[in-house]
């Protein structure tokens, strides 16, 4: 029995079949399933059936892996590719049968060879965290290296970045950045191992779209299940509105900015349906600086007004509230003292589409008289990151927060599904 070896593995009521992998311990198998996975098992605890002997040659694996080439071509754009981690750029390593996360601009090409021949590469890290674990220091880091990319002569940014919290990064560097060309966020659902990966599609759509004429800060993942198109959306107005779906991203009150059509002959075709700036519409700038002591807070029936205790002395605060823009009347008190002490507190609905406004009914209005700042139809997460970055970089931080910036707040509310 050898790694490459096909093998059915017994032990207790479960058995596994799938091709076996080196393992880093001799006390335990490793079996590569064929939707991907890897599976351990005790070895003591198993029986072993070689079905087929060398059915995969794991040292010719590892070594076609392990080469690459990157010829500079005159006549392509040049995009550059930063990692903050996440599984897109991710590769097999067949000495362990794990994923890994090693990233360059051959990495990338390794893990994703449909994009040799799109455009000349420059592979940087940032970080390389999973996106639960992103900071607002990263997001300043991330934003400095993009700035330093366009200003070494970039035509377009590809940014690969786990899924959970991208759309907050992609709307921080939205307010971080005037770009004036595409900065184009995108991830995958489902790592490279698996025949289901999304990784390929999304990043040749992800560096198709940064050669576009739209210098605006994008999202670009599945546009469905199948493996046809790709969705451009706009990371102000996007959210992650599915666990595990390929197609987990929509934009909230409106259909994508755009499309990637990647059924085009494997040359993905770029349209957009709205208008959007244009490249070299702005002069690159950038504004990094945030004010963290901001929070996010959700209400809901029956929470504890006590809950805004913990809230004293914050910078700003967003609230999620219900419908219009509404919280039970006991907390309109305690929001009154926060703003007095000098706590900006911006209202958002929990709604997934519509706008803020507090001059409908009683709880509204008295909203206002406590000072509370309307979001207008400002997207919660987004809300937060703007208030994040107004706080430290303009003098009237209720003006911005009701004007948009960066295409976060629309001009109508208006049903589009």
């Amino acid at each position: 029995m050898n790694a490459g070896d096909r093998v059915r593995v017994e032990r207790a009521d479960q058995t596994h079949e799938g091709v076996l992998m080196p393992s880093t311990t001799g006390e335990h198998l490793v079996v590569k399933l064929e939707g991907g996975y890897n599976v351990g098992i005790d070895r003591d605890e198993a029986d072993v059936e070689v079905l087929e002997s060398d059915v995969y040659d794991v040292e010719e694996a590892q070594a076609e892996s392990e080469q690459s080439t990157i010829e500079f071509d005159d006549d392509l754009p040049t995009v550059s590719l930063i990692s903050t981690g996440g599984t897109i750029a991710s590769t097999v390593d067949y000495r362990t049968g794990a994923v890994t996360a090693q990233f360059d601009a051959e990495d990338v090409l390794r893990a994703v060879p449909d994009l040799a021949g799109m455009a000349n590469y420059r592979g940087r890290v940032v970080a390389n965290i999973l996106s639960e674990n992103m900071t607002p220091d990263v997001w300043q880091d991330l934003a400095h290296a993009i700035h330093e990319e366009i200003e070494a002569g970039a035509d377009g940014v590809v940014v690969m970045h786990g899924t959970d919290t991208m759309q907050f990064t992609a709307s921080a560097m939205a307010f971080m950045l005037d770009t004036p060309v595409p900065i184009v966020f995108t991830g995958s659902q489902r790592s490279a191992d698996r025949p289901s990966s999304d990784n390929v599609m999304n990043a040749v759509c992800a560096v198709e779209a940064a050669k576009s004429d739209c210098a605006e800060v994008l999202i670009c993942m599945h546009a469905d299940e199948s493996d046809d198109r790709c969705a451009l959306h706009r990371g102000v107005r996007a959210r992650k509105n599915h666990t595990s779906r390929r197609d987990a991203f929509e934009t909230v009150g409106a259909k994508p900015l755009g499309e990637a059509d990647y059924s085009i002959d494997g040359d993905p075709e770029i349209t957009f349906r709205r208008e959007h700036r244009e490249r070299d519409a702005t002069d690159l700038d950038i504004d990094p600086d945030v004010e963290t002591d901001v929070d996010l807070l959700k209400f809901t029936p029956g929470t504890d007004s006590a809950f805004l205790d913990a809230l004293d002395g914050k910078s700003g605060v967003v609230l999620e509230g219900t419908g219009l823009g509404h919280v039970h009347t006991d907390w309109i008190p305690r929001i009154e003292d926060l703003v007095d002490d000098g706590t900006t507190v911006v209202m958002t609905s929990q709604c997934l589409e519509g706008r803020v406004c507090d001059r409908v009914y009683d709880t509204g209005r008295d909203l206002l008289e406590a000072g509370i700042v309307e979001g207008e139809d400002t997207l919660p997460g987004t809300a937060k990151v703007k208030l994040m970055w107004a706080l430290a970089n303009v003098e009237s931080v209720e003006e911005a927060m009701s004007t948009s910036l960066a295409g976060e707040i629309q001009d109508r509310s208006v049903p589009w599904t």
